[in-house]
């Protein structure tokens, strides 16, 4: 059996708000929208978020992107409403990393290679 991720599913309090977030932050495209969901797609990577009731933990999956420059995502993230866990820092693995909250308190990575790994 083979197995790939198909896509990334976000329980959101409020679409345009994680649009904002997801959109304008992290640059996904918007390719379809219905009522309380939003198609959004970056490269070969699908995201929905789907509007319901959300129920945030720290303690749950955090996922991570890659970006251009951490440091700018992470201070435009925080203009709309992240939360900064841990700011941009160089990591023993060959990677600067942040860790934040979307909108909703999903905790996200933000990851970029260091020069030379």
């Amino acid at each position: 059996m083979s197995v790939a991720l198909a896509r990334i599913v976000v329980s959101v309090s409020d679409l345009d708000r994680s649009l904002a977030f997801y959109e304008g932050v992290l640059g996904f495209r918007t390719t379809w929208r219905g009522d309380a969901v939003v198609r959004l797609k970056s490269g070969d990577l699908e995201l929905m978020l789907h509007q319901r009731e959300v129920e945030p933990s720290q303690r749950a999956i955090a996922v991570s992107f890659t970006v251009d420059d951490v440091d700018s995502a992470t201070d435009a993230a925080a203009l709309v409403g992240a939360e900064i866990i841990d700011p941009p820092d160089d990591q023993p693995w060959g990677e600067r990393q942040s860790v934040l909250t979307d909108p909703d308190g999903h905790i996200v990575c933000l990851v970029s290679a260091l020069p030379n790994q």
